[in-house]
């Protein structure tokens, strides 16, 4: 399963969610006829729901509703759930994109060829999303854009970054 975001808060009375991406092109969900949601993002336990409703909302969220969430008080109970689908349900990324989970475990290296860390998950900031790098006990935001990521291979696991060790 793919993560796709969140659910953070209900949303009116006839059982809309707000629901908070963790990616782009969020709107594009709406193809999905079915959504998964779970309370463990790592976890086995995915429950399908179908989707009747999304749209955007506000600055970057999304508002849905489901066949299964029928008034406020199942909004209320799926509050916090993530929200996920199978990986053969999204579509291929294009070229120089990828997703999150894609990126999560890859190993980061700088063009000195020393390893800095492995990735253990992104922020998204609004400008760029960042990876957070994992290094032991040490952890590096390097903002993941062009004039320092210059190279992601997604088949030997590897990002490749104009970033210094001691950054």
């Amino acid at each position: 399963m793919i993560v796709l975001g969140r659910i953070v808060a209900p949303y009116g009375v006839a059982g809309w969610v707000r629901v908070r991406p963790f990616g782009d092109d969020p709107l594009s969900w709406k193809k999905m006829p079915q959504w998964f949601l779970g309370t463990d993002p790592d976890g086995q336990d995915w429950a399908p729901y179908t989707l009747k409703g999304c749209r955007a909302h506000g600055k970057g969220d999304l508002v849905a509703t489901f066949a299964e969430v029928p008034d406020r008080n199942a909004a209320e109970a799926v509050d916090g759930f993530y929200v996920a689908v199978p990986r053969e349900a999204l579509p291929k990324p294009d070229k120089d994109e990828y997703y999150w989970a894609d990126l999560i475990g890859l190993e980061v290296w700088n063009t000195q060829d020393v390893r800095l860390g492995t990735v253990s998950g992104l922020l998204s900031t609004g400008a760029h999303d960042v990876l957070q790098v994992q290094d032991g006990e040490v952890e590096r935001l390097i903002p993941f854009v062009a004039s320092y990521v210059t190279d992601v291979d997604v088949a030997v696991r590897r990002i490749r970054v104009e970033w210094e060790a001691d950054w």
